[in-house]
């Protein structure tokens, strides 16, 4: 009986050996320059160095595009405010022309106009009130109301609530007008 179980433990010592030799040739190949063992010393070291730069890098290319996406908008501002400035505010619509004080001169006999909320400030001259019915215009500045061929005080200023109210001049007027008008006459 010894004899049979001699092969039987042969062949069991030469598996045992092999899978040592196995693993340990498996081990010894573990943490090469080419392959490296993840170790705490190589996080510090290689690992997140690398991930900071390639994330500020990605960083300085993004802010350099948000930049220059915010200059060119920023220039197309400015460049829509000079042209307003350079022609008094009345580059496109009416209700960017209406934003303004707009200085009209009227000879006498002249009517001007105004749409609901249009506002006249009398400078010089005199005029008076035109309206179909009360109140004509709201005196802003006194806190009262004029009616139609109500003489208008100098340097107040005058609000027509409702549209087709406006100024009749008697002589020659100068007017600040801020609001659409007509004038007719």
């Amino acid at each position: 009986m010894n004899q049979s179980k001699w092969p039987v433990r042969l062949a069991s010592g030469a598996l045992v050996c092999l899978t040592l030799a196995g693993v340990a040739l498996a081990a010894g190949q573990q943490g090469t320059q080419a392959d490296p063992l993840v170790s705490l010393s190589y996080l510090n070291q290689q690992a997140t160095p690398s991930i900071l730069a390639q994330v500020d890098a990605k960083i300085a290319q993004r802010e350099a595009e948000l930049q220059s996406r915010l200059a060119a908008v920023v220039d197309g501002y400015v460049k829509e405010v000079e042209d307003k400035l350079r022609t008094g505010g009345s580059s496109t619509a009416p209700a960017a022309a209406g934003a303004a004080y707009q200085v009209v001169t009227l000879s006498a006999g002249q009517t001007i106009t105004g749409g609901a909320a249009c506002e006249f400030l009398l400078r010089s001259g005199t005029a008076v009130c035109v309206s179909s019915s009360a109140p004509g215009l709201v005196d802003m500045t006194g806190a009262a109301t004029l009616a139609n061929g109500g003489a208008l005080a100098a340097n107040h200023l005058y609000l027509a609530t409702v549209e087709g109210r406006g100024v009749k001049a008697s002589t020659a007027v100068t007017l600040m007008v801020r609001g659409s008008y007509t004038i007719s006459g």
